[in-house]
């Protein structure tokens, strides 16, 4: 018998079965009486409202609106899926009970394809183990060294700017893609302290690696088909030993992942081979291997394990910071006194310096700057939502009361085991029960209330879930922090930024990271006017 015939009986009777246990689960669930919005499609349920959306939160801040928050929606093939942006739930999932909430499979597959099985796709001990050896390479101490190559590859940012200053627009000013710019900066940055490597990118140089960056996410995670939305919701059932060969599909969303992911593997050991032989090295990587050698044999990461390690942290250390500073400068272009305000700060540090450089003291006591730019992490979270599922019975609580479909008040949420969670982050962050009744606006001052402090204890910097929380946040987030510090100092030091004058609509699109994008331009992209200052 021909395979191929194989092959389609088997899809076709994994599609049946995913739709008859979607049915059965459906009519004993809480969630059947909870209210959410109704499903436009019996295959995708749901998925196509926030996976074609214009923007990340078009439909979901309508939803939270409507229902409060928490609310049902319906996944492909039928299942009743749980979505979430309640700061108490949030809490539970992601901190109390943590390892209790497995990532879905598809989206930690999909994770596996293009960042390796590092510690973002590792799990309760095998978790506990990667992190505690990665953990020692984001210390403060070891922090504190890398702010001065954050300065040097900023002024060269900086000076890049002034040098080529910078090709007008229609209207003759002086336009830039600052998504593009920062991009290049940040991949410099993470190649000299993620593992003494010069990139060049900021010098025009080009490495086969930072090519095939360029719109990664985009082409591979932007408006999937609905055929492999339907495809993916299939893989909880398919064995692990079938779902391995998933990447070499050689449809777009897994080809650009598995061609970045072999390149960025081969590249990855080559650089350990290399630090390896230093020993000494002052590098994430170097302290990353020194201490593992120090560990346990029995508990050391395997070879395998810190090249992929290394793989994530090209990912995790570029395109994700890059997009948040691309949001930060066009909040300070719509508000000019902001950027005001942020250089007054800024004059008032380097008064008190002695040498000219700021040091961790210094970025830590910008409460001003640090307040604009959690509120501009708050209004573009780049992770715009996380996805668990339930690996047992359970019972969510909620800080705010919903409404059932019976009219009914709640305040816990029944799950049972294999129920599909989704973490609304970005409409957390826009919850006006959390953040006022302007969390729509931006207003950095909130974060300077000492009332926020009282909120229940979600992420880890300003209570934001950009970095996660819990057993789970991100390991590195001081680093990016300090990193997005230094790079918004030396920038709003030099320049003015402004919106240009011919109107350009920068969209927020639902790739699987949330990039930039403005008709009429290819890929990442937001155009905003640098001006030199005196």
């Amino acid at each position: 018998m021909d395979a191929q015939p194989n092959v389609l009986l088997t899809l076709l009777v994994t599609v049946i079965a995913s739709l008859a246990f979607a049915y059965i689960r459906r009519r004993n669930s809480f969630l059947a009486r909870l209210r959410g919005p109704k499903s436009p499609s019996l295959w995708i349920g749901n998925e196509g409202d926030i996976y074609y959306q214009n923007e990340v939160g078009d439909c979901e801040f309508k939803w939270m609106r409507q229902f409060g928050s928490a609310w049902r929606r319906r996944g492909c093939l039928g299942e009743d899926y749980l979505t979430v942006a309640d700061p108490k739930a949030l809490q539970y999932i992601l901190h109390t009970s943590g390892y209790n909430f497995h990532k879905r499979r598809d989206l930690l597959k999909m994770t596996e394809m293009v960042a390796g099985k590092g510690l973002s796709c590792a799990h309760g001990k095998d978790h506990e183990r990667q992190r505690k050896i990665i953990a020692p390479a984001f210390f403060t101490s070891q922090l504190k060294a890398f702010v001065p190559t954050f300065q040097d590859v900023a002024s060269k940012l900086a000076q890049r700017w002034k040098d080529e200053l910078v090709a007008p627009d229609s209207s003759g000013q002086p336009l830039i893609n600052i998504t593009g710019w920062i991009s290049r900066t940040t991949l410099d940055i993470i190649g000299q302290t993620g593992f003494d490597f010069q990139f060049g990118s900021l010098d025009n140089a080009e490495t086969k690696l930072s090519k095939m960056y360029g719109n990664l996410f985009i082409d591979s995670t932007l408006y999937p088909s609905p055929l492999d939305l339907i495809f993916k919701s299939t893989w909880r059932y398919i064995p692990e030993f079938l779902l391995r060969y998933v990447r070499y599909l050689p449809t777009r969303e897994y080809h650009r992942f598995r061609t970045y992911l072999d390149y960025a593997r081969e590249f990855s050991a080559d650089i350990i081979e290399k630090n390896a032989t230093k020993g000494d090295g002052n590098d994430l990587m170097s302290v990353l291997l020194r201490t593992n050698a120090s560990e346990d044999p029995k508990n050391r990461l395997r070879h395998w394990e810190i090249v992929d390690q290394l793989s994530a942290l090209l990912l995790a250390g570029q395109e994700t910071t890059a997009s948040s500073l691309s949001w930060f400068f066009w909040e300070m272009a719509r508000n000019p006194e902001s950027q005001e305000r942020i250089r007054e700060e800024l004059a008032a540090r380097f008064m008190q310096s002695n040498n000219g450089e700021l040091t961790v003291a210094d970025l830590d006591s910008m409460t001003y700057t640090q307040a604009a730019l959690k509120e501009s992490m708050r209004l573009h979270p780049i992770i715009w939502s996380l996805s668990r599922v339930a690996s047992r019975d359970d019972v969510i609580p909620l800080a705010f009361p919903i409404t059932t479909t019976s009219g009914e008040q709640v305040s816990s949420i029944p799950v049972k085991k294999g129920t599909v969670i989704d973490l609304a982050i970005h409409a957390y962050q826009r919850l006006p029960q959390v953040w006022g009744e302007d969390a729509n606006e931006w207003n950095p001052d909130r974060f300077l209330d000492a009332e926020i402090a009282k909120q229940t204890s979600v992420g880890v910097y300003g209570n934001l879930l950009n970095f996660s929380g819990g057993l789970q946040g991100c390991v590195g987030w001081r680093f990016a922090v300090l990193e997005m510090l230094v790079i918004i100092a030396t920038v709003l030091r030099h320049f003015e930024i402004s919106l240009p004058l011919a109107e350009i609509v920068v969209r927020r699109k639902p790739s699987i990271i949330m990039m930039p994008m403005a008709e009429g331009q290819i890929g990442a992209w937001m155009g905003l006017v640098i001006k030199p200052l005196n």
